[in-house]
């Protein structure tokens, strides 16, 4: 008896040094990352039967160690964890651009203020050399700003292409690193009984819960405890012992855009499709790139290239100093066009700007298919203008303000990516030099005759493009017939459209080249590009005379309507002033850079809820380890009594044999 008591409290000592030994190893790893609380299990030893008395206990007995784990807390905490650092990065990159754009001393909206307040001077003071010189130099600074915000919106591409390199490297690492412990994991349980080697599995947890953090990751358990781990749509990241290898590659439709890719055994890089890629760091980066960065510099390009488009347009209307017709006075970028590196085919394409104001501010992809058709799809919403859209088109193959242009042969499956507005802020300069060169006065002049009795009086006359394929070679004289309420004097060559001044059309309008023309005051009257108002009653041989203006050099009513193109709707198919576009671009951004932060904000809260479960189960309590260490401590003195007791009793036994 004395000796199973022995053993008995021997058993004991046993499983309270494991106890003791695991507690410690709590203790020890109470802030290591993904350290989940350890547990010596115990079971009680199979009784001795003495007979006709029955069973006596033999002790106990460690049967297992194990880990305080739970997988769908570790499971949701990683979800958490890597939904919040997609938006954290997301809103980090975003409120960069946005304190960019709605800075009020280095944003662009001071810089179009001061620059159409210098044309409305020059307006004023035409002949005033200083007035044309504060033009040139606030034109200056304004492309000037355009180009600075371009570059540093390149810049922050750049700084994406560069943490998207850094994550993969990233992925790679924890990839091979949760394989090699797939093997370590799987040779150890086999080799211990199917024992769990809970340091490993925590250790392989947190590489887990690591990369989900820097991408969304979807994991898979096998039968024997490995793990299975995919990204995206399905792509096989780390399958048992092997690690997929990612890449990052420039991407073939645009060099300029680093993207992941795949690396096959072949050792040829796949490239992924960036949509099915969501959470974590790099989620957020390409999420940024392609839902606000793309896009933003898009609109700033396509104010630019509005800007360079309807000034120059209205500045060739007019005439310098020195009588000049006018000058482009700004640079426009032209329509980017990128075919993809894997094209096979021989096809050249270009894109041109057909009408600025129908423009957007979206990247189109153009598609050849098998038979060698083509279509176009609008990156931003996947409209697509199919074949027969484009030739219905007038002029055909345009669409949204562009018009494409093909030589060469394609081959099927070729693509284009067409980036119209892409480097529109990056290439706007000032053309002119010469402050003799603003083209401030308009390139006619008009006049009531001295000798008039008549209350008639002729506008200051307009010009359009129409004008300048054919310039006035004459003075046009008008001359009032109050018998037949008509004007007469019109050029031979040139038919005349009359507008009344309530916008009634006229139904006789257009009327004959040369031939006269009904009298309406406050009607507008067209020909050849000219465009006049006469107002109030003439008298009967009243004359208003339209010639061309040779000096300009008192004149600014070219200048004034250069001025009125702040507020025109020149751009969206006529519903946004460059004002408006700006205005709306910096709001565009400022409320994603706020719902980012609100998300970001209840998506930390909710991460901490959850890690705090996650915890509550998994997490090494120190006041409750120390507890046990105390318990245990007693519970290993007890029984060292027990195995004393034992030999104090095996002690008398053997002295009374003596």
């Amino acid at each position: 008896m004395s000796n199973s008591m022995f053993y008995t409290g021997l058993s004991g000592l046993n499983v309270a040094q494991a106890a003791l030994v695991t507690t410690g190893h709590n203790t020890a790893n109470v802030n290591t990352p993904g350290y989940s609380r350890q547990s010596a299990q115990t079971a009680s030893a199979s009784g001795v039967n003495m007979v006709g008395v029955g069973f006596f206990g033999s002790g106990a007995r460690v049967t297992d160690v194990t880990r305080s784990y739970d997988q769908y807390l570790a499971s949701q905490l990683n979800q958490a964890q890597s939904t919040n650092q997609a938006l954290g990065t997301y809103a980090a990159q975003i409120s960069q651009l946005d304190n960019l754009l709605a800075n009020q001393q280095a944003g662009l909206a001071p810089q179009l203020q001061t620059f159409f307040s210098h044309v409305q001077a020059v307006a004023n003071t035409p002949a005033d050399p200083a007035a044309r010189q504060q033009l040139l130099s606030s034109s200056q600074a304004l492309s000037n700003q355009f180009r600075t915000m371009d570059l540093y919106l390149s810049d922050l591409n750049v700084n994406v292409n560069q943490q998207i390199a850094g994550s993969v490297e990233q992925i790679n690492t924890y990839a091979e690193q949760i394989a090699s412990l797939n093997t370590q994991v799987a040779m150890l349980s086999n080799g211990t009984g199917k024992q769990a080697p809970n340091d490993l599995l925590d250790q392989r947890d947190q590489l887990v819960a690591e990369l989900g953090k820097l991408v969304g990751t979807k994991l898979v358990v096998q039968d024997g405890g490995q793990y299975n781990i995919f990204i995206g749509n399905g792509q096989t990241l780390v399958l048992g012992d092997k690690a997929t290898r990612l890449a990052a590659v420039s991407a073939a439709s645009d060099p300029g855009r680093t993207t992941l890719a795949v690396v096959n055994a072949a050792g040829n890089a796949v490239e992924l499709q960036e949509s099915v890629i969501s959470g974590g760091s790099l989620g957020g980066l390409l999420q940024f790139r392609n839902e606000t960065l793309a896009p933003s510099q898009n609109a700033l390009g396509r104010m630019a290239i509005a800007l360079a488009d309807t000034f120059n347009a209205q500045h060739r209307l007019g005439i310098d100093l020195n009588g000049a017709p006018g000058e482009n006075f700004f640079s426009q970028a032209v329509p980017g066009v990128l075919a993809n590196s894997r094209n096979s085919g021989s096809l050249n394409l270009s894109a041109s700007f057909t009408d600025v104001a129908g423009l957007t501010t979206s990247d189109y992809r153009l598609d050849v298919k098998a038979d060698l058709s083509y279509t176009v799809t609008r990156l931003s919403d996947s409209k697509v203008f199919s074949a027969a859209d484009l030739a219905a088109a007038v002029p055909a193959n345009s669409f949204d303000g562009l018009t494409l242009a093909f030589s060469g042969v394609a081959a099927g499956g070729d693509s284009f990516l067409i980036q119209p507005t892409r480097n529109g802020a990056r290439d706007l300069t000032v053309q002119l030099s010469d402050p003799a060169k603003v083209a401030a006065a308009s390139p006619i002049i008009t006049g009531n005759a001295v000798a008039n009795q008549g209350s008639g009086a002729i506008s200051a006359g307009k010009v359009d493009a129409a004008y300048l394929a054919t310039p006035l070679a004459a003075t046009v004289t008008l001359t009032y017939d109050s018998v037949t309420n008509q004007l007469s004097g019109f050029p031979a060559g040139a038919a005349v459209t009359v507008t009344p001044a309530n916008g009634v059309p006229d139904p006789a309008s257009p009327y004959a080249a040369g031939a006269p023309v009904p009298y309406s005051p406050g009607a507008t009257m067209s020909f050849n590009g000219i465009t006049v108002t006469i107002s109030g009653k003439p008298a009967d041989g009243d004359t208003f005379t339209v010639g061309k203006n040779t000096g300009g050099v008192s004149d600014g009513s070219n200048a004034l309507l250069l001025g009125a193109l702040q507020n025109k709707k020149t751009m969206g198919n006529g519903s946004a002033s460059f004002s408006d576009a700006y205005g709306q671009l910096v709001s565009t951004v400022g409320n994603k850079a706020r719902q980012l932060q609100i998300a970001n904000t209840a998506q930390t809260s909710l991460t901490t809820q959850i890690r705090g479960l996650q915890q509550s189960v998994s997490g090494v309590n120190q006041d409750e380890e120390t507890a046990n260490l105390l318990m245990y401590q007693q519970m290993y003195q007890a029984n060292a009594k027990v195995i004393q007791t034992a030999s104090t009793m095996f002690d008398a036994v053997l002295g009374i044999s003596r």
